[in-house]
């Protein structure tokens, strides 16, 4: 039998895919932040994550180009795997501003921050493995956005902290940057999880 309507269910998998991966490059950058080692390398591979990802986004434009009948609806497919792919790309600009700015030693917020953004990424892939279901996504968005609001907590504390301790100005400057990126990575991941939510009640 000839079918006349492309397969849809394959959005799915490759948005699981690309969670999956912003899961991947998390746990990297915390590492590095954590690692005092191998910087370059490490960050060079965080470049490499985030390439694939700009590959998987690329990927499920064109997929949704190509097809007549969606799961749900074509704006919000778009604006998910925009949001997703913007979550690793500030993942992959903290790591890239540890090299630029050469910081040697972050402090231990940024690592905690990254700790957020992993959990974000696992509560992200949950949600999303759930849209395929009709599951309940909506725990996994509370999940992301309580998260989000814990990292403004951790980043204004460690600014505050910058602003108090640190002499060197410019070193301040290059810190407090590396906060804000970190910090917006969360951001991303609280709009990812906004689109799931217009999704989930869109389909209830």
């Amino acid at each position: 039998m000839v079918r006349l309507v492309p397969k849809t269910q394959k959005f799915f998998d490759m948005f699981a895919e690309m969670c999956g991966n912003i899961v991947e490059g998390a746990k990297l950058l915390e590492t590095i932040l954590r690692e005092n080692k191998d910087l370059e390398a490490r960050v060079q591979q965080l470049h490499d994550i985030e390439h694939k990802g700009d590959d998987m986004t690329h990927a499920i434009i064109t997929k949704l180009n190509q097809t007549l009948i969606t799961p749900f609806d074509r704006e919000d497919i778009h604006r998910l795997a925009s949001s997703l792919d913007d979550v690793l790309d500030f993942i992959y600009g903290a790591g890239e501003r540890l090299v630029v700015y050469k910081i040697a030693r972050p402090p231990k917020a940024a690592a905690e921050l990254a700790g957020l953004i992993v959990k974000q990424g696992d509560a992200l892939n949950k949600g999303v493995s759930l849209l395929e279901k009709s599951g309940d996504v909506m725990p996994h968005c509370v999940e992301v956005n309580r998260l989000e609001n814990l990292a403004d907590k951790v980043a204004r504390e460690a600014i505050a902290k910058l602003f108090d301790e640190e002499k060197d100005p410019i070193q301040l400057i290059k810190l407090k940057e590396l906060f804000e990126v970190l910090e917006t990575a969360t951001d991303k991941a609280e709009d990812a999880a906004n689109v799931l939510e217009t999704i989930s009640m869109k389909s209830a």
